[in-house]
């Protein structure tokens, strides 16, 4: 009897922990951030549209050889929402200002702790994270995009729910 119970005890464990770890990857993409203007950017909110977030640093050129790519992209495809998180910002006015001045007219977010902890940490930048529809990551990697990448990744069919 004691085999027995040493198998459902381990089962049990391995289902918590399993459980626990799609917990832990759903409230991973979820994500409340707040831009420059205060206003809030919910994953939640935007459910049925793309979503793209892409991290950049003042200090990093191919960061700001891309903003104006992410820029054209966001004039023309209003339909997706673009996000950029500036990861190297002190002096916030700083920063808005100097976006400015490279382009970047889509909302403005400053990383900080409270952000980390919502999105993850990156590895390299500039990184940028792309959501479905459905608010799934389904791009997610560090280097330069460009207008055109967007549009093809964000045109993608999204996978229906039957």
């Amino acid at each position: 009897m004691r085999l027995k119970t040493n198998h459902l005890e381990r089962t049990s464990a391995r289902i918590a922990l399993f459980a626990g770890a799609l917990l832990l990857s759903a409230s991973a993409c979820a994500f409340d951030l707040v831009d420059t203007a205060g206003k809030h950017h919910r994953l939640a909110d935007y459910k049925g549209k793309w979503v793209v977030l892409n991290y950049w640093a003042t200090w990093c050129v191919p960061c700001i050889q891309e903003i104006p790519e992410i820029s054209a992209f966001h004039k023309e495809h209003a339909d997706v929402v673009v996000l950029g998180v500036a990861v190297d910002a002190e002096d916030v006015a700083k920063t808005r200002q100097f976006a400015a001045k490279v382009g970047l007219d889509y909302p403005l977010v400053i990383s900080d702790d409270s952000i980390e902890k919502q999105l993850g940490a990156v590895k390299a930048l500039p990184t940028t994270r792309i959501y479905d529809p459905a608010g799934r990551i389904v791009y997610d990697k560090p280097g330069r995009v460009d207008r055109k990448f967007l549009e093809a990744t964000t045109r993608r069919q999204p996978i229906s729910k039957t």
